[in-house]
C-alpha cells in the first residue's frame, strides 16, 4: 500500500513538473515579443578615442564639454543609417580624388571631413543658395576665381572649388590662428566669428561661445573623421563592391559656343542624363561662349558606366570600408 502511494505521489510530482516545464517553455505572446526585442534590438553608445585631433591640433577631449559637444555628432551621425551609409557609398568614388587635390596644395588631409559636413559628398544647393560640394555662396566664390553664371557654375567643378576652398580656409586660419577656427569661419563667417572672439576676449574655438550651428559645426567635422576612419567600429559594415565606384573620363575642350547641350553631349558619345550628371558645372541648354574661353568637359569611357566591369577591377571587391 505504502509503495502504491508512493508511486502516486512521484507520478503526480512529474506530471507537476512537466506542467510547470511546459509553462515555462510556453510564455504569452506578450512576453516573447519583448524576448524578441531584448535579444535582437541593441543600442550602443559610440566609443570615442582615447586622443583626436583636427589638421595635426589637438582636441581637448579630457574636457567635459568638448567631450560631451563630441558626443552628441557622433552619436547623431552613428544612428542616421541611411545618410551615413549614403555617405560612406559615395566616399569611396569622390574621396581620393579629394584626397589628392588637397596633397596637391600642401593642405592638411583632415579638411576632406568639411565637405563631408557641408554636403555629404552631393553637389547639393543650400537654402541660402550655397552649391557645390564645398558650398560656395556666388559672392564668395567669384572673389576666389570661380565663374559662376546662370549657364555654368564652377562651384560644382570638384579641383576648382577644392582649390578655393584650401585658399579660403588656409587664409583664415593664418589670420585666426588655428584649423578649429578657420573651420567655424568657413561656417558662420570670419568678421561675425572676430567678433564673438573680441567680445568674450578668447581665441580659442574649444571655450568660444556661439551660435548653436557653428558651436556643433567643428564637432561634426570630427564626427565624421572618427567614424569614416573606422566604420565597422559603430557599425557600418560596407563592401567595396557596394560602394559607388570611380568613373573614368575621357575630356573634351570646347572653345566655342553650344547651342543645344544635349546635341553637344550625343556628339561626344555620351548620353545626355549621364552627361549633366558627370558635368554638374553645366547649369543650362546651352553656353555662351563669347571669347573663346576653353571648357572642359567629361565623357565616360566605354565600360565607365558598367558595374560589373568597374567592380572587376577592384582586388578585392568582397572586402569592407575600414
Amino acid at each position: 500500500m505504502g509503495l502504491a502511494i508512493a508511486a502516486i505521489v512521484l507520478s503526480l510530482t512529474t506530471i507537476g513538473l512537466q506542467i510547470f516545464v511546459f509553462a515555462k517553455q510556453k510564455p504569452s505572446a506578450e512576453q516573447e515579443y519583448r524576448n524578441m526585442i531584448t535579444q535582437h534590438l541593441h543600442h550602443f553608445s559610440p566609443p570615442l578615442p582615447e586622443s583626436l585631433t583636427l589638421c595635426g591640433e589637438s582636441v581637448p577631449l579630457d574636457n567635459v564639454f568638448v567631450r560631451e559637444a563630441l558626443d552628441r555628432e557622433l552619436t547623431s551621425i552613428m544612428y542616421q543609417h541611411n545618410s551615413t551609409f549614403l555617405i560612406l557609398k559615395r566616399s569611396f568614388r569622390f574621396m581620393p580624388e579629394i584626397e589628392r587635390l588637397l596633397a596637391k596644395e600642401n593642405a592638411p588631409d583632415d579638411l576632406k571631413y568639411l565637405a563631408v559636413a557641408e554636403s555629404a559628398l552631393s553637389d547639393v544647393t543650400s537654402p541660402a543658395k550655397a552649391s557645390g560640394f564645398w558650398q560656395f555662396m556666388p559672392t564668395t566664390a567669384r572673389e576666389y576665381g570661380l565663374e559662376v553664371t546662370n549657364e555654368w557654375d564652377e562651384r560644382y567643378d570638384l579641383p576648382k572649388a577644392t582649390k578655393a576652398a584650401v585658399k579660403y580656409l588656409t587664409s583664415s586660419k593664418n589670420r585666426l590662428g588655428s584649423w578649429a577656427l578657420a573651420c567655424a569661419a568657413y561656417n558662420c563667417g570670419e568678421n561675425g566669428l572676430r567678433q564673438k572672439m573680441k567680445q568674450q576676449n578668447c581665441n580659442n574655438y574649444w571655450e568660444l561661445s556661439l551660435n548653436s550651428e557653428t558651436s556643433r559645426y567643428v564637432y561634426r567635422i570630427l564626427a565624421y573623421k572618427i567614424l569614416m576612419s573606422n566604420p565597422r567600429q559603430y557599425g557600418f559594415n560596407v563592401r567595396k563592391k557596394d560602394c559607388y565606384q570611380p568613373l573614368e573620363y575621357k575630356e573634351v575642350v570646347i572653345d566655342s559656343t553650344i547651342t543645344d547641350m544635349a546635341s553637344f553631349a550625343q556628339k561626344i558619345g555620351c548620353p545626355y542624363k549621364y552627361f549633366r550628371m558627370i558635368n554638374p558645372c553645366v547649369r543650362s541648354t546651352k553656353l555662351t561662349n563669347k571669347t573663346n574661353k576653353k571648357y572642359t568637359f567629361r565623357t565616360l569611357e566605354k565600360d565607365s558606366y558598367s558595374w560589373s566591369y568597374l567592380v572587376s577591377k577592384l582586388d578585392n571587391p568582397e572586402e569592407f570600408l575600414d
